[in-house]
């Protein structure tokens, strides 16, 4: 396994260093997929880290690949927009009228008061009561699993845990909880894909829409009942997000909730596991100290970076590591390849739990639109791994992993794995 990923990574270096800069298609999902756009960004970082592609199935768009520039980028709300009238924040437009938007897509004003809508659910004060029950839900999870037999660690972990805990969230039916990550994988396999037939998009339409429906009935239930703490609760009694009261007014809200409060967790929760199959001396190391979880878990974060990019549209002309970004230009922060940059971050190919700054990382944004629910998302993998370093000397990774379809999270749909007797 090691030896073909080893022979994967040597072709795909050899290929992004023999492609000519001006044929660059670092959004390719492929290299996401397959894991090989790890030396198309260094060059990037060497070479050209502020990169013009004018041409891909995205359209014309910049890639910001080094952490001080996506910082400049990222801290910038005035002169990069997020706005979903200008295509919102993901590589491929998703261009739609302000009234139907999240809050992540929207600037300032309307974005400040939408988010502080739900603000007060991810305060620390919400993050320890919170904490006892994602703790005797991750041991109940963990004690469950199979010794000794070959098990899908995305499926009886990963999503497990983040399913369980964003039904919580939402108050949303627990025994649907399985359908809150299908919902975020589909909605983040992006629009239709060139060459898809009507049927296939009927189909795929067709299979989405029931996954969401409960929602609209959750809405309506509780947006003239009593007030209470779950998001749609918060969302629905509060004018700012309740809006005209009609699904596309919403929605956007609920959709944004859904994926953030699914995908950095879970994946790097997987993520963790992979670092420590490359590096079993790390896991022994924590298992003998666990507090060294506090550094740990950062680190995962960055390491894995389950945000590949952002996207902003430049509201004014601009320059920026020397090239001149035109109002209207689209403009793709790379936090996958920030991550990894040795200018900042001291040895960034390298899994080092104790780290001396190991939050000094783009994984989570900057400025206006940082994680809202960071502090969940490193509790939640916190707890998690300490109730793993309690039970397991190993769990190890055996066959490949089969990685999510996608340029814009960087993520897991399956691993197979074994714990060690």
């Amino acid at each position: 396994m090691a030896h073909d990923a080893d022979a994967i990574a040597k072709q795909a270096r050899e290929q992004a260093y023999d492609t000519p800069l001006e044929d660059f298609q670092v959004a390719d999902v492929s290299h996401f997929t397959n894991d090989t756009h790890w030396a198309w960004f260094e060059r990037l970082r060497r070479e050209d880290p502020v990169h013009y592609c004018p041409t891909s199935e995205y359209g014309p768009y910049w890639s910001v690949t080094r952490f001080q520039d996506i910082v400049a980028v990222d801290s910038n709300h005035e002169a990069f927009s997020s706005s979903s009238e200008l295509g919102g924040i993901m590589i491929a437009d998703a261009k739609e009228p302000r009234a139907g938007s999240s809050f992540i897509a929207l600037d300032p004003p309307d974005h400040d008061a939408q988010r502080r809508v739900v603000t007060p659910t991810f305060s620390t004060a919400g993050m320890a009561a919170m904490e006892p029950l994602i703790r005797q839900r991750a041991a109940a999870i963990l004690d469950e699993l199979p010794v000794g037999e070959t098990f899908d660690f995305v499926d009886k972990v990963s999503i497990e845990l983040t399913s369980q805990m964003l039904a919580t969230l939402f108050d949303y039916p627990f025994d649907q909880r399985r359908n809150l990550p299908k919902i975020s994988d589909m909605a983040l396999s992006g629009p239709p894909q060139a060459g898809m037939t009507m049927e296939q998009m009927v189909e795929r339409q067709q299979a989405f829409v029931p996954l969401v429906m409960p929602f609209i009935g959750l809405w309506d239930a509780r947006k003239d009942g009593p007030p209470a703490n779950d998001l749609i609760s918060l969302l629905s009694h509060d004018p700012v997000t309740r809006k005209n009261d009609q699904p596309e007014g919403y929605f956007g809200n609920i959709m944004l909730l859904t994926v953030a409060g699914s995908d950095t967790t879970r994946h790097s929760i997987t993520g963790a596991l992979m670092a420590f199959q490359s590096d079993p001396a790390a896991y022994d190391r924590l298992r003998a100290n666990p507090e060294l979880l506090e550094s740990a878990v950062p680190e995962i974060v960055r390491w894995q970076s389950p945000v590949a990019h952002m996207r902003r549209t430049a509201t004014r002309d601009f320059e920026l590591g020397g090239k001149s970004i035109k109002t209207g230009d689209k403009v793709v922060m790379w936090y996958v390849s920030g991550n990894r940059d040795d200018e900042v971050i001291d040895q960034p190919d390298r899994f080092i739990i104790d780290r001396e700054r190991p939050r000094q990382h783009v994984a989570f944004g900057f400025g206006i639109h940082r994680c809202l629910g960071n502090r969940l998302a490193e509790m939640q993998l916190k707890v998690v791994w300490e109730e793993i370093l309690k039970r397991f000397e190993r769990i190890e990774v055996v066959g490949e992993p089969r990685r999510l379809k996608s340029n814009f999270v960087k993520g897991y749909e399956a691993l197979p794995v074994q714990i060690v007797r």
